[in-house]
């Protein structure tokens, strides 16, 4: 978190951050990608680690997807989802 009191120091800090190597991980898995992706527009529910959301399957990147709940987009990170179902609500 930065935290700032004055331009100077703020402009000290994201030099600090700007200096620093930075590597960025994400697990992806092709078959649950390409799986998901040939079911996009369906009504599926997913079963995360929190819970369970269910609604059309809007959207499916390698590393998340979203589901619309309730109009609103609920987007899920792969590494969350325990299985996916197709539904019939």
């Amino acid at each position: 978190m930065l935290t700032y009191t004055s331009k100077d120091h703020f402009s000290k800090e994201l030099n600090y951050v700007n200096q620093q190597n930075i590597s960025m991980t994400s697990w992806i898995d092709p078959y649950v990608y390409q799986t998901l992706s040939s079911i996009t527009g369906t009504n599926v529910v997913v079963q995360t680690s929190q819970g369970s959301l269910r609604g059309p399957l809007k959207n499916v990147m390698p590393d998340h997807i979203v589901v619309e709940v309730s109009g609103n987009p609920f987007f899920i990170r792969t590494q969350e989802i325990v299985w996916v179902t197709p539904s019939q609500f």
